[in-house]
């Protein structure tokens, strides 16, 4: 199974979201620290639950964080995140 597929499935079943768009911008890092031939080492994540509804942007980075703590100690170098409620812009 590919990162992202790994990164797909954990939060689909952490967060059940409404959204959830995951890209490999690992090509855009070429030669940067944490880059590895292959890719799947920098990714923008961005994703729309309900589980968002009333948290801060701090304690929703955190949940993200903890349902990848695998794939962040081990694969992934960089995650960029947008984490929305629905209904947020």
């Amino acid at each position: 199974m590919s990162v992202a597929e790994e990164i797909r499935r954990k939060l689909e079943s952490g967060l059940e979201p409404q959204s959830l768009e995951i890209v490999d911008e690992s090509h855009k890092h070429h030669g940067h620290s944490g880059w590895r031939p292959g890719g799947e080492t920098h990714f923008r994540v961005d994703v729309v639950a309900t589980a968002f509804a009333g948290r801060s942007r701090v304690e929703r980075q955190r949940l993200v964080y903890g349902l990848l703590a695998e794939e962040l100690a081990e694969k992934v170098h960089a995650l960029a995140l947008k984490t929305r409620a629905p209904g947020e812009a």
